[in-house]
């Protein structure tokens, strides 16, 4: 009785799909989910029977019953017997093929509910959509899709699989002559190689803990030889890039002595796609991934590219950025994650490109070169410890800057600094009474007709990040304790950092209190005879002419 009530219900629902009403649509929509959670068997055979009976309704109604299906899918998957999910697999198959034609709405939506259903019965989706993808018939455009994105949902389910797919496609990407299908075949081997590495990395929970990178390295070389040897080379932007995004992922999978071969052809290819801007954030982010699959293998052929790596990197960072532009900022990260890469496996030569930059008439430069700097202070500490005493040495001219912009940039390196340990070296305390200075410029009145330029900074700006610096690293950075304490203090009394003076005292009070707790009761601070601050000493000081905090 209830069975029969749902079927009615969702038969009458699904009947409304021909609405012309969008928001009629929804709530069908809606309704078929709602009664899916009740009775999700009843309601999933249902809509199977429903379209497999109303063949000639249109697409876009049908679109709302195989999207209802996917929610219910995905909802009550580990409550699914078998004999629902095949039924519910053969049906989504042929909706996706029924026409040879694409029409990504409802073939998305039908790959949808095979990708839904494929996280639990994946043996049984792979079998019906196997039969569609035969050795030297150019399959569906979706069938490629669906296997891409199964191997992202299901990766210890799919990985298996990838072998004898891999073989199976690989005659095919010569047989593919439009643009669509040279795309989907290339999202398809960024997925398998995203979900190959990801198989990989967590053996120890695998199915197969035998499978190894070089199971897939050989057909993985071959494919990309098409890819980069002749897809790269169109003139359409989207096949372009889709070649792009693959080549990364691949370049973890190549055979180490390919993949070094490789290099003198591949790292220049990706370079000079630089000189289209809108596409640099795809170069710049599988570029990283060829750096590191390079380092990876111990490559000595990236050496010899190093120059060039860095010259092209570094016009990318020293390139305007707007952040309100997400790609821009996107490709600005990836960047800055190539330099990291570099800086942990040549740090010697990273350095000497970069730290001469500091000295150029180029503000852009010169503001690039910093950010680089606190990227690799913050993220190869390692590699740059026994460079502290170099960089310190290198910061007099950044020290002396005007600009703002270049302030702003050094305040966030001395930040980085303070987190690993570089304020406590020689020339520490250069960086600290800057931070105190740009704590003590003055508020600028504008003119009201005066508007900025979106990239200008100004004192304000500076003072306010000088100024939350200067409190993050006294109440954050435990090591920062020695450093600023007492030396702070010697910034209270000049007139000409009057204007810092609230900032100090924030600071300082905190620094005191800590103190306070890890020192004797009776603290005081030790004077030389220029009055300013040496070391705490302990009580029995106290009464010889020494300030008493």
């Amino acid at each position: 009785m209830t069975e029969s009530r749902v079927k009615r219900l969702a038969v009458t629902l699904m009947d409304a799909t021909t609405d012309k009403d969008p928001q009629v649509h929804e709530q069908v929509f809606s309704a078929l989910c709602y009664l899916g959670e009740a009775e999700p068997e009843e309601l999933l055979n249902a809509c199977e029977e429903y379209l497999r009976q109303h063949d000639k309704l249109a697409y876009p109604h049908r679109i709302i019953i195989l999207r209802a299906m996917e929610a219910v899918a995905r909802s009550s998957l580990s409550q699914m017997d078998k004999s629902t999910a095949k039924i519910v697999i053969f049906l989504a198959s042929n909706e996706m093929t029924k026409s040879k034609d694409v029409i990504p709405e409802w073939q998305q939506a039908a790959s949808n509910v095979l990708v839904a259903v494929g996280r639990r019965f994946i043996n049984k989706v792979m079998e019906e959509v196997l039969t569609k993808f035969q050795p030297g018939v150019l399959p569906h455009y979706f069938v490629v899709r669906t296997f891409a994105s199964l191997s992202v949902s299901n990766v210890f389910g799919m990985v298996p699989f990838l072998t004898s797919i891999l073989g199976t496609m690989l005659p095919m990407l010569g047989m593919a002559k439009q643009d669509n299908m040279k795309i989907v075949f290339c999202f398809a081997l960024q997925n398998f190689s995203e979900s190959i590495q990801e198989y990989l990395a967590n053996l120890d929970q695998a199915p197969d803990p035998t499978v190894r990178r070089d199971t897939f390295s050989q057909e993985i070389f071959s494919a990309y030889e098409v890819l980069f040897n002749s897809w790269l080379l169109s003139r359409e932007a989207k096949l372009r890039l889709a070649v792009v995004e693959a080549l990364g992922p691949m370049s973890h999978l190549l055979p180490s002595e390919k993949l070094e071969e490789q290099l003198p052809r591949l790292i220049p290819g990706m370079l000079g796609l630089y000189k289209r801007p809108a596409e640099a954030y795809y170069v710049s982010k599988s570029l990283c991934q060829i750096l590191e699959a390079s380092v990876n293998i111990g490559s000595r052929t990236l050496d010899t590219q190093l120059d060039a790596l860095l010259n092209a990197l570094q016009l990318q960072i020293s390139t305007l950025l707007d952040s309100s532009v997400p790609v821009q900022l996107k490709n600005h990260n990836e960047v800055l994650r190539c330099f990291t890469v570099l800086a942990a496996s040549f740090p010697d030569r990273v350095l000497a490109f970069l730290l001469p930059k500091l000295e150029s008439s180029n503000e852009r430069t010169r503001v690039g070169t910093l950010t680089i700097l606190r990227q690799i202070i913050n993220s190869a500490p390692s590699q740059m410890e026994i460079k502290k005493p170099f960089i310190l040495s290198s910061m007099k001219l950044p020290l002396q800057d005007n600009s703002n912009k270049v302030k702003r940039a050094l305040v966030q390196v001395i930040s980085a600094m303070a987190h690993h340990g570089y304020l406590e070296q020689p020339g520490g305390e250069a960086m600290v009474e800057f931070l105190v200075r740009q704590c003590a410029l003055p508020a600028e009145q504008l003119p009201r007709r005066q508007s900025l330029e979106a990239e200008d900074v100004t004192d304000s700006q500076v003072r306010d990040i000088s100024v939350n610096t200067l409190f993050l690293i006294s109440t954050t950075v435990d090591r920062m304790s020695e450093v600023l304490w007492p030396y702070l203090l010697e910034f209270v009394t000049p007139v000409h950092l009057t204007g810092a003076l609230t900032p100090l005292c924030r600071s300082l009070v905190h620094l005191a209190a800590k103190n306070q707790e890890e020192q004797p009761k009776d603290f005081h601070l030790h004077y030389d005879n220029n009055g300013l601050c040496l070391a705490p000493v302990a009580g029995e000081e106290a009464g010889k002419g020494r300030g008493m905090l």
